[in-house]
């Protein structure tokens, strides 16, 4: 079992910043996909994010890329996404994900691990 405590959301203006953290303990692995999807009322859960930990290779969303970026601490077993210039289109409820599957996805199904998430709102 893989346990997963987001932090670091927020009420923020337009054009602010946050750093959201995801904190892994229990049985983690150093052969992980750690994943951030974000859900708005009334939408489906999306990607945002993901860092492979071995290596830290990344991918982004379009939809973030050049404002969000995420990355890892090895020795906190802990991810980030610090997320600049931020949009009210960016309001929803952060997702931190976890799963060892190869190849690693994209999508939600592709994530076994998941923490309770935590509240970004943008206003404009």
């Amino acid at each position: 079992q893989v346990q997963l405590v987001e932090s670091g959301g927020g009420l923020v203006q337009a054009g602010a910043s946050l750093r959201l953290s995801c904190a892994a303990s229990g049985r983690t692995s150093s052969s992980y996909a750690m994943g951030w999807f974000r859900q708005a009322p009334g939408k489906e859960r999306e990607f945002v994010a993901r860092i492979i930990w071995i290596g830290g290779n990344t991918f982004l969303a379009d939809s973030v890329k050049g404002r969000f970026t995420i990355s890892r601490d090895k020795f906190k077993n802990t991810v980030y996404l610090q997320m600049n210039s931020l949009k009210p289109e960016d309001t929803a409820r952060y997702y931190c994900a976890a799963d060892t599957r190869i190849p690693y996805g994209l999508g939600p199904n592709d994530y076994f691990y998941w923490g309770q998430g935590t509240q970004v709102t943008v206003s404009s």
